[in-house]
């Protein structure tokens, strides 16, 4: 490898990103949120297509007060920094691949650009039709 073929392969940045950053912003994690909900059922009981179809009005009410408390905190220095490190190697030619297996937004509300989400999305507009390029993740949301 060449001295020029190393450097931009230095440029070149994967970050995987999961509960931890977003409650450092002060999100419960799934598996550890004190709401009422998280504390009476499993999370498969509120998060698969097969809970929504037994019980939607509950998997609504789960990811309505998800969403709500995604809206009340703000994005924290990791977020920021991740964003900043995207910046930087697009400004030096590079990229940043940033994954996050979390589906609130505050990756995006940091500055990040081109975030995927493994798990979907909780916010923004629907995602397109499986098959169709979506980088937000397979589940969608």
């Amino acid at each position: 490898m060449s001295t020029e073929e190393a450097k931009l392969r230095s440029h070149r940045v994967f970050v995987l990103t999961g509960a931890g950053i977003s409650a450092e912003s002060g999100l419960s994690t799934f598996r550890s949120a004190p709401d009422a909900l998280l504390s009476r059922y499993r999370p498969e009981e509120l998060a698969t297509p097969e809970a929504f179809a037994a019980e939607p009005r509950l998997v609504h009410a789960f990811y309505n007060a998800r969403r709500q408390a995604a809206q009340r905190v703000e994005p924290n220095a990791a977020h920021t920094a991740i964003a900043r490190l995207g910046e930087g190697l697009r400004a030096q030619g590079g990229a940043l691949f940033l994954c996050t297996q979390n589906v609130d937004d505050l990756h995006e509300r940091a500055g990040s650009t081109e975030v995927v989400h493994m798990h979907g999305r909780s916010h923004g507009e629907s995602p397109p039709a499986r098959g169709r390029g979506s980088k937000r993740g397979p589940g969608g949301a």
